[in-house]
């Protein structure tokens, strides 16, 4: 049998590692549960060799020590400083590389001696073997170099800014045009917030701290957890206590940034970005009517903004269903498969079928109406997902409001199914445009977690909708379990583990031990509720390994995994 193959996204501001296994791709984590591998390497007050988020923190404090962005300069024949030394891009790429690698081998718990590492559509040859040349550096073997949007398609069986034209046909992907900038990226992004933060400093409390790498760095980090906040969510706060001090006083930070100050911050950039997806189809020789599916590759890209211009220009909305940050790396570990002689004909993507939103007044063929249809999580949404979005009341002090929970694609909420709804009561007496939050969180299960929560106040009702994207209810489901039970004239529908499935659970002894550990964290930070179960389900895993019950003991971890997901985001 053919080594198996490990697919590499070797990205500008990120990096990630995939193996595809039993029958569908999988991205990677590090010890620490992290998929996602910051493409910045960083030399230590120790000496000591920092990659990914570590070398990231020390950036703005320590720039001579630390590279990032590395990826832009492949094939240039430059040399970056590092701690004093200079080193060829290739080396640089090299270290990220070797990372990733160590990560995978102590994940399968064998040697990784071959890879298919991505690139952008548009590198040059020169970049493509400086991409090859640190690969070798690093230890690998580079069976194949393929474009990042090749990548992606392969996902969808169809951290630079670039647009591509993909052709797929008969399972061969093909890409006849791209055109981009790859010195634009999400860093562009966090810096908007920055420059807006050190503006805000200057006016409210009369402070330039652009001089103070400490303070900076603090800015930097609370920017960047800014703009993901604000691709799911209307607002984002950012808050850092003790930032710096002036004339003996302490400067604290607390500003909150709206989704749409920031997109003000960022248009020119998705501008640019538009026009380089004209660029392409001009190229092409097609017209934006003529493409098929639009898909998204890369963090930057769950921006709102970018989503909603892009479907103002396509008339469709873009695919969703595969995680953009993580698509490129799983595309690649599928072509790595697909070399070793693996059938990867068919793969799954855990995606909701459906669209969940709201209703409110707003506007219906010409004439206000109030029970407008307001999507939150799009249907073809890769799961577990949370999204949210702010509504206003619409007459002052008004004390209540009513929220509806809906599944469908129709205008008119009242077309589509009312899975739930409740009254949040004792609002301030505010004028009209008092904010109100909605927020949706579905898991992998099909459980919708609905609140809503006053802006001002906090005040905030929840409720829980089971099975939301289920299309059996229990005694539905234990029916059929039965009558295929029938059909196969079996007592018991579910198979025994076959030795390799054991295999595999003894080797996932130390991912559980890790994903225990994670949990164990999270108690002293979670609400009441959230510790409760966290609790239960730590329990229920020992309980499982006591009895030697792999199977339960593999469901409880899915459950910890869903709820830590909720707990971080």
């Amino acid at each position: 049998m053919s080594d198996e193959i490990v697919g590499i996204d070797l990205g500008t501001t990120n990096s990630e590692i995939a193996v595809y296994r039993d029958g569908r791709p999988e991205v990677l984590v590090d010890e620490l549960g992290r998929m996602i591998l910051p493409s910045v390497v960083g030399v230590g007050e120790a000496g000591d060799l920092l990659v990914g988020e570590e070398a990231r923190n020390q950036f703005i404090l320590y720039p001579e020590r630390t590279v990032r962005s590395i990826k832009r300069r492949m094939g240039s024949g430059e040399k970056v400083e590092l701690a004093g030394h200079a080193y060829t891009p290739q080396e640089i790429s090299a270290i990220i590389l070797k990372r990733l690698k160590d990560i995978a081998e102590r994940r399968l718990g064998r040697p990784v001696r071959k890879a298919v590492i991505t690139v952008p559509a548009y590198f040059s040859d020169t970049q493509r073997q400086a991409t090859r040349e640190a690969g070798e550096i690093a230890g690998l073997e580079v069976v194949r170099i393929i474009n990042e949007p090749t990548a992606a398609a392969m996902v969808l069986g169809g951290g630079t800014f670039d647009a591509s034209i993909v052709r797929i046909e008969s399972g061969v992907v093909e890409v006849i045009s791209s055109h981009g900038n790859n010195h634009l990226g999400g860093d562009d992004f966090d810096h908007k917030i920055v420059e807006h933060v050190l503006d805000h400093l200057k006016i409210k409390q009369g402070v330039d701290i652009s001089d103070q790498p400490k303070a900076m760095a603090r800015v930097l980090r609370s920017a960047e957890a800014a703009k993901k906040q604000l691709s799911d969510h209307p607002f984002a706060r950012i808050e850092e206590e003790y930032l710096a001090e002036s004339a003996g006083r302490p400067v604290h930070l607390s500003l909150e940034l709206s989704r749409e100050e920031y997109e003000d911050m960022i248009a020119p950039f998705i501008e640019e970005t538009l026009g380089a997806v004209h660029i392409a189809l001009e190229s092409a020789s097609l017209t934006s009517s003529q493409v098929d599916e639009v898909l998204l590759v890369g963090g930057a890209t769950r921006t709102p903004m970018i989503r909603r211009r892009l479907r103002e220009s396509f008339g469709k909305e873009a695919r969703g269903e595969v995680d953009p940050d993580l698509c490129v790396a799983m595309g690649a570990s599928i072509h790595g498969a697909a070399i070793a002689g693996v059938d990867v004909s068919a793969v799954l993507v855990d995606v909701t079928p459906y669209t969940f939103g709201t209703s409110a007044l707003g506007e219906l063929n010409g004439d206000f109406y109030p029970h407008t249809y307001v999507p939150i999580i799009a249907k073809n949404t890769a799961i577990p997902v949370r999204k949210s979005e702010v509504f206003f009341t619409v007459v002052d002090d008004q004390t209540s409001v009513e929220v509806r929970i809906f599944q469908g694609e129709r205008d008119d909420a009242m077309e589509n199914i009312q899975l739930g709804e409740f009254r949040v009561e004792g609002l301030s007496k505010a004028p009209a445009g008092n904010p109100i939050i909605i927020d949706l969180a579905l898991d992998r299960d099909g459980i919708l977690n609905v609140s809503a929560k006053e802006k001002h106040t906090g005040l905030e009702r929840r409720i829980t909708i089971d099975r939301a994207t289920s299309r059996y209810d229990k005694d539905e489901l234990r029916g059929a379990r039965h009558r295929i039970a029938e059909l196969f004239d079996a007592e018991d529908t579910e198979a025994s583990p076959s030795p390799a499935d054991l295999e595999a659970g003894i080797a996932g002894d130390a991912d559980v031990t890790e994903l225990i550990a994670k949990a164990q964290a999270k108690l002293g930070t979670a609400l009441d509720e959230d510790r409760a179960e966290l609790k239960a389900l730590i329990e229920m895993i020992k309980d499982c390994e006591e009895r030697g019950d792999a199977t339960g003991r593999n469901e409880a971890s899915a459950q910890i995994r869903d709820l830590l997901f909720y707990l971080e985001v």
